[in-house]
């Protein structure tokens, strides 16, 4: 039995996915299996039993990366399950801004008194401009940033993309329409909105800063859906005060930001709807699953992705291996199980960083206890055998 443990509120949808082979758990320390949303895992410390951390969404900032992948823990998340949630509210900010919707919400209900009277008289002080037409920049084009950039351009906008390292589905999946810009400096200048979909990282951390916004074109309007680090607040409120920056829209209000004038801040509901959830927490499941029933691994954050399909019991047996990606650890591996007369039948090497995965398909009754003596070796992390 595969005790799972779970951090935050996660949607039956998910949990309904485990088998019957799982057990849902209370004692985080027993569990080898943890599903988990927003709860901050930093300092948190993992037992021996822990295999796999599945976030149910697509940040990733509340883990220790780093650690897990030095423990042998692999850590998930989901990407694209929740593009549609996103796009839907990015359009909805646009909608905001473009409309001066939210001041003109904000004023409608202070009045009291003669209220159809007030709205004729005051209604041209939010008078705002169509979308149709005007140029959005989407800097990020993953499976949020493909999603916003399609929606917008069948609302008749017309759509810049940046993104330097676009995969092939994600290129194939945007409309043929879009044009790709190659450098920001190019994009920026020529936006009236501008939303960003990129991963919170070392080098995109605090990226549009007072030398992006100078880029900007006046008055235009920035939308971040994606982390609240990737935007400079004080150099946004500069160029909100001064006009620079038309109107920022965000996902992510904070002490600077809160009650500011053109400062359009939203409480977090990017993945927040019933759907986007039940989404998140049946991947996350599906993910913990394959990884533990067959080793595979897909949309890992920390371990690149392998897989030799579904193992079926009794007709081989599969050796899951954890490495530190350096010179000479496959040789050995392989150097040990020919000279235990093991033959392979199917192999599987994948590197990521300082970390690789190794799946080896072998047609032999394999003394586990013996194997794992053998693979006791410098840069091997951890062993397991599926059988």
């Amino acid at each position: 039995m595969y005790k799972i443990a779970t951090l935050n509120k996660i949607s039956p949808a998910g949990l309904d996915c485990f088998t019957d082979k799982y057990s849902i758990t209370d004692k985080v320390d027993e569990a080898i299996g943890i599903m988990v949303r927003s709860q901050d895992m930093i300092e948190m410390n993992f037992s021996e039993n822990l295999l796999a951390i599945a976030r149910a969404g697509a940040g990733v900032n509340n883990i220790p990366l780093a650690r897990c992948a030095a423990e042998g823990i692999v850590v998930f998340n989901t990407p694209g399950a929740n593009s549609n949630a996103v796009k839907e509210l990015v359009i909805a900010g646009l909608l905001l801004s473009a409309r001066n919707l939210f001041s003109g919400l904000n004023w409608a209900c202070t009045l009291t008194d003669d209220v159809s009277k007030c709205v004729e008289k005051g209604k041209g002080q939010f008078a705002g401009t169509e979308i149709k037409g005007k140029t959005l920049g989407i800097i990020g084009l993953g499976a949020i940033g493909v999603a916003v950039a399609n929606s917008a351009e069948a609302l008749g906008m017309n759509v810049l993309g940046y993104d330097p390292f676009i995969t092939w589905k994600a290129a194939h999946e945007l409309s043929n329409t879009v044009n790709i810009i190659k450098s920001l400096d190019v994009l920026l200048p020529k936006c009236d909105y501008v939303t960003i979909h990129v991963p919170s990282l070392d080098e995109t951390n605090g990226m549009l800063n007072k030398e992006r916004f100078n880029q900007m074109k006046d008055g235009a309007v920035l939308l971040n859906f994606s982390r609240d680090n990737l935007v400079n607040d004080n150099d946004l409120l500069d160029a909100v005060a001064s006009g620079k920056l038309g109107r920022y829209v965000t996902d992510f209000p904070n002490d600077l930001l809160i009650n500011q004038e053109n400062i359009i801040a939203i409480p977090h509901l990017g993945a927040s709807t019933e759907e986007a959830e039940d989404n998140c927490a049946a991947m996350a499941a599906q993910e913990i699953m394959d990884y533990l029933e067959n080793g595979n691994i897909t949309n890992s954050v920390n371990y690149p992705e392998a897989s030799l399909g579904t193992f079926i019991t009794g007709n081989f047996q599969r050796i899951c291996i954890i490495n530190k990606n350096i010179p000479g650890v496959i040789g050995k591996i392989t150097g040990m199980l020919s000279e235990l007369n093991i033959n392979i039948k199917d192999f599987i090497n994948r590197s990521k960083g300082d970390f690789a995965y190794t799946l080896i398909d072998v047609e032999s009754d394999l003394d586990e206890s013996d194997l794992l003596s053998k693979l006791t070796m410098d840069g091997i992390i951890s062993v397991r055998i599926l059988k």
